[in-house]
This record gives C-alpha cells, structure tokens and sequence, in this order.
C-alpha cells in the first residue's frame, strides 16, 4: 500500500524540528450495521469491533422506537426506520478516513428488510443480510407494531417476485456483492422469505448464501452467535481483500 507524505514542524521546548508524516493514500471502506426490531446496537458492537479491526470504519446505532427512544414504538413507522439509516448513513459516509465508493451495510431482520430501501437512495458496496424479514408494501406508515402478526406469518410463507415488493425490486436492482443469511429454524423469517431474496438478486455482483444448520431466528444458542460472527466476518475479510485487489469470488454455499 502506498502512503501519502507530509512534511511537518514538530515543537518542543519552543523549537521546531522537522519530521515527516507518512499515512496511507487510499481511504478505508466504511461499514453500516442495522439492528432489528425489538433489539438494538449491543449485539452489534463486537462484530463491529471485529470488522474494525480488519482496517474499516464501523457505525452502529439504535433505531427510533428503541433503547433510548423506546417511548415512541408504538407509533414509529418504517418510514421513520429508514430515514433513520439514511441519517446513519450519512454520519459515517462524513468520516474523513473512509472512501465513499466502499461502504458495506450489515443488516438483520427488520434492519436488513430496510437495508434494501437504503441501496436505492446511497451507494452501497456490500449488502449483508441475516434473516431479512418481508413485508408488504401498503401500511407503510402506519405504526410498525400495528401491523397483523398472522398475515406477516402467511405473507413471508409466499414466494414473490421484484414486481410484487418493492424491497425485493430494490434488490432486483443492486450490483453490489451480497451475503444472505438464514436460519435453518426460522419461525418468522421462512425459507421461502430467503428464496424470494435470493431469486432478487439477479445482478448482483456476487452472491453467497449460507444457511446457520440448527438456529433460529435470534440465533438464541451461543454457538449459532459465534457461527454468524465467523460467516459474517470471513466474508467481509473476502469482500475487502477483493475490493483491494480487483477481484471478487461469485458463489453459494452452505454453512454446517
């Protein structure tokens, strides 16, 4: 890697004596993590230390209706949501270090389902999606936790295409690289969700999926926690490597 260099002054004792700065030329890529509902950055933070620590810029961040601002979940919409990953988004995209052509967004659940609304108003590089839930498109403003339980559940029990979501026509468009996620025990993201994903993707830079044998939905066994960690990492690892090089793998795969 090339370094940039600068001379400089440095005082001491009210002399200056010279040295000279070296720092690298390219900036680093820039990652974005999305919580679900009902949960909130915390989980989120030891990724997030693990992916700094491979040379990137990480945000995580609290929803509206959550945490701190748990008093308005009764009436945040996923309007609301998504306008606060834009604003998110925007924050990091600021930090002088990172390259505004690399940066990833990791998102889970609900997260990921609004991660998709993301790629269409920022660029994005990198989509990493763990059980990205689906919903309707109507209702859209309505409060998200009004919205019918029973019919989310048949709802994600059908395949759709891009014409029928407009999540999943935001995936249809996106030519970055992705990594999905599922569950093998999901009860409220189904495999046919993840299919209706997958198939939305058709150009997609590279696609890989990978299947947690055993898990559900909040990965609740410490084992499935420590699996996610490693896919999430490793593919990143790959992603950034790549990105340095100029060159991407395309596969699926399962995990076991």
């Amino acid at each position: 890697m090339t370094a940039h260099s600068e001379q400089v002054e440095i005082v001491v004792d009210n002399e200056a004596i010279a040295g000279t700065l070296l720092a690298p030329e390219t900036r680093v890529p820039g990652v974005l993590f999305v919580h679900g509902w009902g949960g909130s950055q915390q989980r989120d933070l030891a990724r997030a230390r693990g992916i700094a620590g491979l040379g990137c810029v990480c945000l995580t961040f609290d929803l509206r209706g959550h945490e701190k601002t748990i008093a308005s979940k009764e009436s945040v919409t996923r309007r609301h949501n998504l306008d606060d990953i834009v604003a998110a988004y925007d924050r990091l995209a600021t930090h002088p270090a990172i390259d505004s052509e690399c940066i990833a967004v990791i998102g889970s659940s609900y997260g990921g389902y609004l991660a998709t609304f993301l790629t269409t108003l920022r660029p994005v590089k990198w989509l990493a999606l763990r059980v990205p839930a689906l919903y309707w498109d109507d209702e859209w403003d309505s409060p998200k936790h009004l919205l019918d339980v029973a019919r989310l559940a048949r709802y994600r029990n059908i395949p759709w295409n891009p014409i029928d979501n407009l999540a999943l026509k935001a995936c249809s468009a996106f030519a970055g690289d992705v990594l999905l996620v599922e569950s093998e025990h999901d009860t409220f993201v189904p495999h046919t969700t993840l299919m209706s994903y997958r198939a939305a993707f058709e150009k997609a830079h590279s696609l890989t999926h990978r299947i947690l044998d055993g898990a559900d939905h909040a990965m609740s066994q410490d084992c499935d926690q420590q699996a996610y960690t490693k896919i999430l990492t490793n593919w990143f690892s790959e992603m950034v490597i790549g990105a340095r090089v100029g060159d991407y793998p395309h596969h699926s795969a399962r995990y076991s």
